[in-house]
């Protein structure tokens, strides 16, 4: 019996992780590395948006660079809220978590 639950669950982690590569907003549909403008104009303005500080990324070309990241809070909707991580403009991380 032990041996069929972990093939359900590596079954299960492709279909997890891509659920959280989409954020849906109404009728609209954003996906990771969506710019933060394509993400505010299909869902509207956050009701927190809160700038973390920057992060140092490594280009193609090797080249460093800093860029802000900022998250943003959608919510609650249906007893959820649901966190949007933005690094150097775009869309990196999508989390939910139910509001309490």
């Amino acid at each position: 019996m032990p041996k069929r639950n972990h093939l359900l669950w590596l079954l299960l982690l492709p279909v997890l992780a891509q659920a959280s590569s989409t954020y849906r907003c109404g009728s609209a549909l954003v996906s990771k590395d969506a710019p933060t403008s394509e993400v505010q104009h299909k869902c509207g303005e956050p009701v927190s948006r809160d700038f973390l500080g920057y992060k140092e990324v490594t280009d193609a070309y090797g080249f460093r660079n800093e860029v802000n990241v900022e998250e943003w809070i959608y919510g609650p909707r249906n007893g959820m809220y649901h966190f949007l991580r933005f690094e150097g403009g775009r869309l990196t991380h999508i989390r939910s978590k139910r509001g309490g």
